[in-house]
């Protein structure tokens, strides 16, 4: 038999876990989500991890994060801190850069990078205002990278205040196949002064939609 002290510390411990796990799964938002239709589930061996992120710390421990739950999961992932040195990021890079970077993946029977980055709401709005105008859009990684290259080092885009969103990209560069977005997803971020926190949150929330959506499938099933 329970005394009504402890009916009422459980309540209360209860009350608590639920508030806890109620905060922990509403910090992040998917605001949008798109897969190809054509694309039932994705099976991938070798996979590129690029975290598009100006803090080259955040920037490794998300990538290392995701790294190790794909190894977890019997898929070997690369990350972009192993294949970009620090020059390729710190300055604007052109097509034929990216080009041979796709080609050299290739070569490394890459099947996939997983593209994130780490966008002000702001500047996204403003963005996707401009390639309305244009009637353009990005649906390779080339494309992609090219349009949000500044993130990795424009102090304008670093140092705006408010919310941020993050968008990550799967894209196929499976040899023989048309280079193309297989899914993207929109995500608000929490407004918290840890950006670490944020991404290792992210990174978990991340790893467990690909799951669902049956994305990047290994040896082992997610």
């Amino acid at each position: 038999m329970f005394t009504r002290s402890q009916a009422s510390f459980g309540s209360r411990l209860l009350m608590v876990v639920f508030t806890v796990l109620l905060v922990s799964c509403g910090s992040l938002k998917e605001e949008s989500c798109y897969k190809n239709p054509e694309t039932v589930l994705f099976h991938a061996d070798k996979v590129l991890v690029v975290g598009m992120v100006s803090d080259y710390n955040t920037r490794l421990r998300f990538e290392t994060r995701l790294k190790e739950a794909f190894a977890e999961r019997g898929v070997e992932a690369m990350r972009s801190v192993d294949l970009f040195d620090v020059d390729f990021t710190a300055s604007q890079r052109n097509e034929a850069e990216l080009d041979k970077v796709e080609q050299q993946l290739l070569d490394k029977d890459f099947d996939a990078i997983l593209f994130s980055k780490r966008i002000p709401l702001e500047t996204r709005t403003q963005l996707s205002g401009q390639l309305a105008e244009m009637g353009r859009s990005y649906e390779r990684f080339q494309e992609d990278y090219l349009i949000h290259q500044g993130i990795y080092y424009d102090e304008d885009i670093n140092t705006r205040q408010g919310r941020y969103s993050a968008e990550t990209s799967l894209y196929c560069i499976c040899d023989g196949k048309q280079r193309e977005l297989i899914w993207r997803s929109d995500v608000r971020l929490p407004k918290k002064k840890n950006l670490d926190r944020v991404f290792d949150s992210y990174a978990d929330w991340l790893v467990r939609h690909l799951e669902d959506e049956q994305l990047i499938i290994g040896e082992k099933p997610f």
